[in-house]
């Protein structure tokens, strides 16, 4: 109950947590982007140093492999097809006032579900797994929502109700842990080493599409070298 409560908790923290920052004040850009660049290291650390190893574990070479390539292309087709915001919008982008606030919502919110599944995929396997996970996806939430709420504000005019819609698109990714782990749970271990690998692919691709481009890393070198090798080392201390 105790690792459930903990779970939760993160994936509230860095949602809320991000969204505070960002109708605070707007941060400092050497701020943001050594958060995503850390962010990234992190959890591909995770996805390579746990999620694939464990699939590994209990699934076949093929299957782990099928999996993983299939999360990358489920990623890249809720990425293409739903609207939402980039953390890459904090380049000084001009925000598109066509897209109306409820369709950003509703992408907002199904861009959340395969995280909210990622983290409860691996509390099925081994709770401590899922808390890694969280972890990972919670560093990643404080930038993307920073990125979030700021131009969703410019939409709205409002802080609280800005607030309050991104804070709502939290439920979106508490689904996909409930799918991720009361249906999975008990399920066989192939499906779930399966679904590990398609978890990471998840991963992947929020890592290397969205948040090292975001990062800016070759225009911000020194930060952007320091954020990675730190989210790396984070990985490698939580993994074991």
């Amino acid at each position: 109950m105790e690792n459930l409560l903990l779970i939760v908790s993160l994936i509230f923290v860095g949602q809320t947590l991000g969204s505070l920052i960002g109708l605070a004040r707007k941060p400092k850009k050497a701020f943001l982007y050594a958060s995503l660049a850390f962010s990234a290291s992190m959890m591909l650390g995770i996805s390579f140093l746990q999620l694939i190893p464990e699939g590994l574990r209990i699934a076949p070479l093929y299957l782990v492999i099928v999996s993983f390539l299939a999360g990358i292309v489920l990623m890249k087709l809720i990425d293409k097809v739903l609207p939402h915001i980039h953390p890459g919008l904090f380049r000084g982008e001009k925000f598109s006032l066509k897209k109306t606030v409820s369709m950003l919502v509703i992408g907002i919110g199904l861009h959340n579900l395969p995280e909210g599944l990622a983290i409860g995929v691996g509390f099925a396997l081994r709770p401590e797994l899922g808390i890694m996970i969280a972890i990972g996806i919670a560093a990643q939430d404080v930038p993307e929502n920073i990125a979030t709420i700021v131009p969703l504000y410019g939409l709205t005019g409002k802080r609280l109700k800005s607030f309050i819609i991104v804070v709502g698109t939290i439920l979106s990714e508490v689904i996909g842990f409930i799918i991720g782990y009361y249906f999975l749970k008990g399920s066989s271990l192939i499906l779930l080493g399966a679904s590990l690998a398609m978890a990471a692919g998840f991963m992947t691709y929020i890592s290397i599409e969205e948040l090292i481009p975001a990062a800016r890393i070759k225009e911000n070198l020194k930060v952007g070298a320091s954020s990675l090798a730190l989210g790396a080392a984070c990985a490698l201390a939580i993994s074991f």
